[in-house]
């Protein structure tokens, strides 16, 4: 159904974009969705849920639930974790900070290896097609489609949007994401075509979200804001309000102001052509933290399983990465555990130490340890000025110097979980578990989840899913 891509000069077409995005968003039916990527969705989506029940309990997502529920209002959408009920705004509001609160959520990656900036994108559709699945009673089906369009807008955008936005300081998860959680809820709420439009016009005055707040709460919440934003754009456009047909990508619209171009064909006739879950595929993160670590995360792992080497044998830890990347792992002497998520050095230091980098190792007790100060001394993160052929845009080195004299060396090109080594639904369910219990949940509520979601596809009631996940 979607024509030949037709090479165009990379500049912001008026209006193209967003006419590309409400075309798709309206016509795509679930038939239309191959197998592989229906299943993947399934895999991602389970991976999410587990995200939620972990992260309900954080410091982030509590302030997030005592704002909605001090506000109030009527409303029937579970807060997932919590036992509490909410208006579909706020319910998406809250899980969407819960999911992505301890940054384990998953991430499509950028198309072109120069440039740095994935988006997690599933953190923000999820809720917003469940909380609206509630008020609906939706069948899994479609919540599968709303929550796969919203993927895919939101990840064809980023690879679109010029590198400026991300360079500049923007943060793409917060940005970028309104615009798919915009066109998830236009499909639970059966927009048309020109309503869809003016709900991505709604989104392009409520996107937002800078990077200096990686480490911070205030980043988790960037996930929330789309979340919530994206929907109220939908509903307020469902009640009647309008907006300009090109505010995303008109001459001062949202992809002007904030990146000064976008390259039109990287969205226009590429929305599913291929499905972003096909490629590049979206990534499933093997540990709480900035993805950015994990590919060194993985081979510091490899190198020291490999070689059977004990902390007491380390001297050194060299990693290497490119400059972006190094920019953006920016808490090289992290003050407090939401700092070290976005640091090489605390990852590295607690794998050499523990060989894991779980849920329960980014705290600040684990920062403060005396042996976790002194392994974050042994490891040197710098920039290689080059990338070579076949480098892509997260590879890795990692050096190993050790008491014997020896070095140790090794290269990752991507981590465990991408496409290249991706986590299938028995690996996601083994994640799921170590989050839901993370977050209270006990067995036979977690087999419940694991038996629902499987045959998302064909449940007819979301209501099911929705007890399970509520406690």
């Amino acid at each position: 159904m979607f024509a030949p891509i037709v090479k165009r000069a990379k500049r912001l077409m008026t209006g193209e974009v967003t006419a590309a995005i409400a075309d798709f968003a309206v016509a795509i039916g679930f038939d239309e969705i191959p197998s592989v990527v229906i299943d993947r969705a399934k895999i991602h989506i389970l991976d999410t849920l587990g995200l939620v029940l972990a992260g309900s309990g954080s410091a982030a997502a509590k302030i997030a639930q005592a704002h909605i529920f001090e506000i109030g209002g009527a409303g029937g959408c579970s807060v997932f974790g919590t036992g509490h009920r909410a208006p579909a705004r706020f319910a998406a509001f809250a899980n969407a900070a819960a999911a992505h609160a301890d940054n384990f959520d998953d991430t499509t990656p950028q198309l072109d290896p120069s440039r740095t900036g994935g988006i997690h994108a599933s953190g923000a559709m999820l809720p917003v097609a469940l909380a609206l699945a509630e008020t609906k009673s939706a069948r899994g089906k479609d919540i599968l489609a709303a929550y796969l369009v919203g993927v895919e807008v939101s990840s064809r955008l980023n690879h679109a949007v010029d590198a400026r936005h991300y360079a500049d300081g923007f943060h793409t998860t917060g940005t970028l994401n309104v615009f798919g959680a915009a066109c998830v809820a236009a499909r639970m709420y059966r927009l048309d075509r020109g309503q869809i439009i003016s709900a991505i016009g709604v989104a392009a005055s409520r996107a937002g979200g800078v990077r200096r707040n990686f480490g911070s709460m205030a980043e988790i919440l960037h996930t929330a804001h789309a979340a919530e934003d994206g929907l109220v754009a939908a509903e307020m456009v469902s009640r009647g309000l309008t907006s300009a047909e090109d505010a995303l990508d008109g001459p001062t619209g949202f992809l002007a102001a904030a990146a000064g171009a976008a390259d039109a064909d990287r969205i226009v006739d590429r929305l599913a052509n291929p499905w972003v879950f096909e490629n590049p595929g979206v990534w499933i993160k093997p540990h709480p933290n900035g993805a950015l670590t994990h590919p060194g995360a993985g081979c510091l792992l490899a190198l020291l399983q490999d070689n059977d080497i004990r902390p007491a044998d380390i001297e050194r830890i060299g990693v290497r990465t490119n400059e972006r990347v190094w920019k953006t792992l920016q808490h090289h002497d992290p003050k407090d555990s939401m700092q070290a998520k976005f640091s090489m050095e605390f990852t590295l230091a607690v794998i050499a130490l523990h060989r894991r980098a779980g849920l329960s190792d980014f705290t600040n007790e684990m920062l403060r340890r005396p042996d976790t100060v002194q392994m974050m001394r042994r490891v040197y993160y710098t920039a290689y000025e080059t990338a070579d052929a076949g480098f892509t845009n997260v590879t890795t080195f990692v050096d190993i110097r050790l008491s014997d004299g020896r070095t140790v060396s090794g290269r990752a090109d991507h981590a465990r979980g991408s496409t290249t080594d991706p986590m299938d639904f028995d690996d996601v369910a083994g994640k799921f578990r170590e989050c839901a219990e993370f977050g209270g949940a006990d067995d036979s509520r977690i087999d419940r989840v694991v038996g629902l979601v499987s045959e998302f596809d064909i449940l007819e009631d979301v209501k099911p899913l929705v007890s399970a996940l509520s406690g």
